[in-house]
């Protein structure tokens, strides 16, 4: 549910908004006001958020707290949905998609389809810091990260070749593999039963109201090789800027994609919404955008799941999704899980 709107607080987003239509310009939102330390990222940054806070805390950088804290994921080989341990394309191989803003110089990094490097969020750093580039993909990417230093190393671990390998054997009679003898593992699924998907998005903002955001994946299960997601796409993955907030996504990329996902966001958050009421825009405007017949469903519901995660530069979080779901938070009283907005309250 939306967080109770004071009498001033809803006058004040008004005038803000007539203000925008009017081309009049709008306020920074730190200046009068107290700016807290704050985070908001998807459910899988949890872990991660107090350390988070600590640096954040020690004024370190807020793009490499959010770096780092991703970092964790992207190197657990049990997370199967980024980094090392990542589910492969459909020719069993992984590769892993980054992107990376600076609120502070709004400056930006990003790799895509990039292979053999465990941490491509770091890659995607260095892109934005030593390059006069933003975005670096496949074989290019590579060398790149190899020129930096990055370590090549074999990102397929057991237990990810065996899911592939299921896969590979079952998904269709009609080939030439036999089915598998022994039972399929269990996999996650959308509710729709669509493919397992992943990714973690982790947002900062510091005391001085600096934010910086990044968001990292290996992407959809069994895709076509080649194919990128919004991950490591600006403005639909990721997007900030550092003198309102920063935003990122979770879900079904394509549909995050055809809708400028995070910069949808950023721009609610520009016009005076609340970082909740911002992604609840975003997660709407995705609904709109995305009514081809396979992304529907019988009840003529998006039969995807989209989520959104933003702070603004008061330190404000929120987060929103189609259908019910959860997002991480930190901020002077810790770290915890929250309810998502949703816009639908059941699939």
């Amino acid at each position: 549910m939306s967080d109770p709107v004071s009498r001033r607080g809803f006058l004040k987003s008004s005038v803000l908004v007539a203000g925008a239509s009017a081309g009049l310009p709008l306020p920074t939102f730190a200046i009068g006001k107290k700016v807290q330390i704050a985070i908001a990222c998807s459910s899988n940054g949890l872990p991660y958020i107090t350390e988070a806070l600590e640096k954040l805390e020690k004024g370190q950088d807020t793009l490499d707290v959010a770096v780092e804290a991703v970092n964790h994921v992207e190197s657990d080989p049990k997370d199967m949905s980024v980094g090392y341990g990542g589910l492969p394309n459909a020719e069993g191989i992984v590769e892993l998609d980054s992107c990376c803003m600076h609120g502070p110089t709004n400056n930006a990094g990003s790799v895509g389809s990039l292979r053999n490097i465990k941490n491509p969020s770091r890659v995607a750093r260095d892109v934005l810091w030593h390059t006069d580039h933003v975005m670096l993909v496949g074989e290019g990417a590579l060398r790149f990260a190899r020129m930096m230093g990055h370590k090549e190393e074999n990102l397929l671990t057991e237990a990810a070749r065996k899911r592939w390998l299921h896969w590979k054997l079952s998904h269709s009679q009609k080939d030439d593999w036999l089915e598998p003898h022994e039972k399929r593992p269990k996999m996650k699924k959308e509710k729709d039963g669509k493919r397992e998907t992943g990714t973690i998005n982790f947002n900062c903002c510091n005391a001085k109201g600096e934010v910086s955001g990044v968001t990292t994946t290996s992407g959809l299960a069994w895709k076509i090789p080649g194919r990128v997601g919004d991950s490591p796409i600006i403005g639909a993955g990721l997007y900030v800027d550092g003198k309102i907030g920063s935003a990122g996504s979770t879900g079904m990329g394509e549909c995050v994609i055809v809708s400028c996902g995070a910069h949808t966001v950023v721009e609610a958050l520009r016009r005076g919404m609340h970082p909740k009421d911002a992604c609840l825009h975003g997660v709407k405007r995705a609904a709109e955008m995305n009514r081809m017949p396979n992304r529907v469903n019988k009840k003529g519901r998006p039969s995807f799941q989209v989520n959104f995660y933003a702070v603004d530069v008061k330190g404000q979080v929120g987060g929103a999704a189609i259908y019910p779901t959860r997002y991480a938070k930190g901020d002077a009283q810790g770290a915890k899980l929250c309810d998502s907005a949703s816009l639908y309250s059941s699939w």
